[in-house]
């Protein structure tokens, strides 16, 4: 028999009753829960599909046929897609013509919906392909490695992880998973004379924020170009240095951009080091020969068309629209890579290509705005089904 709700005038009654006899303690307020992904965090009809710039639709028509064959065989950590749902759009895609961006606004906006997770409230920054000086060989002037990844890094998943109580990455010592060399550890030598490196760089900042972009171009002295591209991680959490300045007072209101934090990196070399440092977190690389830079996918990735994002909050391969203040990076976006601190609902990260245009939108790119994701058409109506069942 289910329990019937108590009478307003009996509860009154037991409430004082309680009251004389508990200590009287302010109840510890609770902890809202955290959204682990996009369903949890809420999802809504988002407006219609706004007209799009005809080269920045034929972009993301072209990065969303690259990312297809992915969208159909992974799962969906963000819950809100299936495999199935994406094969109908992936063929349509393919049998657009090509170059026609008249043709690309069609397909985007006939067959998706604007979906909005949580209050849809955005915010983005931008990375790019940074050209660094390098050298094959350790010669003079080039004494920064550049690591491929060590057989000693152990990888786990998750879960596995989480049931014994060991990092998710990490190496094997006595028998037990231990976390991995952090960044001062490997720049003091933790790795040296182990055949590991596949390059020298010229600068260390500049290899730095080469890390954090996780892909680049190294010039070599003969004039030729290696490219390289991410190969792994240590395992250590990613700590934004330019936060941790602003915090410590070390940089000027408004010149916080990736060229300001170079600056003074560059003008107070041993604090500049130590700060560096206090980003534990170390990327490996390998030699990338053909299409390139690879995101998360081990897909190419496009200049101006892909954005990493959280994948438990976006479906990997699926358009996203960003409306954004300032305006450089309005538009429709790719969701094909990933980042250590692209991490929540509504978090982007921008892909701008290569060259000093690129560096420049992306070191100072700070905007914020709504974002709205595009799914195929029919999956709201079919996840407000699920949900009632």
């Amino acid at each position: 028999m289910a329990n019937r709700p108590l009478r307003l005038p009996l509860l009154a009654a037991l409430l004082v009753a309680l009251s004389s006899c508990i200590p009287r303690t302010t109840p510890p307020t609770p902890t809202p829960a955290v959204p682990d992904n996009a369903l949890s965090a809420g999802v809504a009809a988002g407006p219609k599909l706004p007209t799009l710039d005809p080269e920045a639709a034929l972009r993301a028509e072209r990065a969303f046929l690259v990312t297809c064959p992915a969208l159909l065989r992974r799962q969906d950590s963000s819950g809100l897609t299936r495999k199935e749902d994406w094969q109908p759009v992936c063929a349509e895609a393919a049998a657009l013509p090509a170059g026609d961006s008249s043709a690309a606004q069609r397909f985007f906006r006939h067959r998706f919906e604007l979906v909005q997770v949580g209050d849809g409230a955005a915010f983005a920054t931008g990375y790019y392909e940074p050209q660094i000086l390098g050298s094959r060989t350790h010669v003079p002037g080039y004494e920064v490695p550049v690591y491929a990844r060590p057989a000693d890094l152990v990888e786990t998943d998750s879960a596995t992880a989480a049931a014994a109580g060991t990092p998710r990455r990490g190496r094997m010592e006595n028998g037990i998973l231990v976390p991995y060399y952090e960044r001062g550890e490997i720049e003091d030598g933790a790795l040296a004379n182990r055949g590991l490196e596949i390059a020298w760089a010229a600068d260390p900042v500049d290899f730095f924020f080469l890390q954090i972009q996780g892909s680049g171009r190294l010039l070599l002295p003969d004039g030729n170009v290696m490219r390289i591209g991410y190969a792994g991680q240590n395992g250590r959490d990613y700590v934004g240095i330019g936060r941790l300045m602003r915090d410590r007072g070390l940089l000027e209101p408004g010149h916080a951009s990736m060229q300001d934090i170079k600056a003074w990196l560059r003008d107070h070399p041993d604090e500049g080091k130590a700060l560096m440092r206090e980003d534990k977190s170390y990327i490996f690389f390998k030699e990338l020969t053909g299409p390139g830079p690879l995101g998360a996918l081990n897909l190419p990735v496009t200049a101006r068309a892909t954005v990493a994002a959280d994948p438990r909050f976006v479906p990997l391969g699926a358009p996203v629209l960003l409306q954004l203040d300032p305006g450089e990076a309005s538009g429709l976006w790719v969701a094909q890579d990933t980042g250590g601190a692209i991490r929540g609902r509504n978090r982007f990260d921008t892909f701008w290509g290569a060259g000093d245009e690129a560096a420049r939108i992306a070191g100072g790119l700070q905007a914020r705005g709504k974002a709205w994701l595009l799914v195929p058409k029919g999956t709201l109506k079919r996840l407000h089904a699920t949900a009632k069942h």
